[in-house]
């Protein structure tokens, strides 16, 4: 289970969670769009419908998605800041709910015993504090997407659906 916090000056979410896998395969999962697009979301919230990324400092990436409450299309997009394989990947976050905030989100992989423990960081959201909790929850749910399709292949569509929720 994954020790999540919100920063004092409402910053920064940050997030920490171990992997029984090792640093490469989570990497793998956090960066390759055919494997973002199966485990990413959940049937009764939304659902990617389609994911392009050039994995590269300065590289740009958008995801494209769908509400599964109304059908409203949604998209995230940035650009990578820092790609090193298989211990770090950082990312500009712009979402199409959030308006022109333009958020930074980190992932530091770190080999442990019996796998890998991931740290997330999302920070910049002091210029926004209503972003913050829809996005701290959000987190909550896709690092245990992740940690699913990873450890037991679970995908969006093999996930139970749920009730709908705020996206991230």
């Amino acid at each position: 289970m994954a020790t999540s916090a919100m920063s004092h000056d409402q910053d920064t979410i940050q997030a920490e969670i171990h992997i029984a896998a090792p640093p490469d395969r989570v990497f793998q999962a956090l960066t390759d769009p055919r494997q973002l697009m199966q485990w990413w979301g959940q049937k009764g919230m939304y659902h990617p419908t389609d994911w392009k990324g050039d994995v590269r400092p300065g590289g740009a990436w958008r995801c494209d998605g769908a509400s599964d409450t109304d059908g409203s299309p949604y998209n995230v997009s940035g650009e990578y800041v820092e790609v090193e394989p298989p211990r770090l990947v950082s990312y500009t976050w712009i979402a199409s709910w959030s308006g022109p905030l333009k958020t930074v989100v980190r992932w530091e992989l770190e080999s442990s015993p019996g796998g890998t423990r991931v740290r997330l960081s999302h920070s910049g959201f002091a210029a926004a504090p209503p972003a913050l909790q829809p996005h701290y929850q959000g987190w909550q749910r896709v690092i245990a997407w992740m940690q699913a399709f990873i450890e037991k292949g679970e995908t969006v569509e093999t996930r139970p659906a749920s009730a709908p929720a705020p996206r991230t």
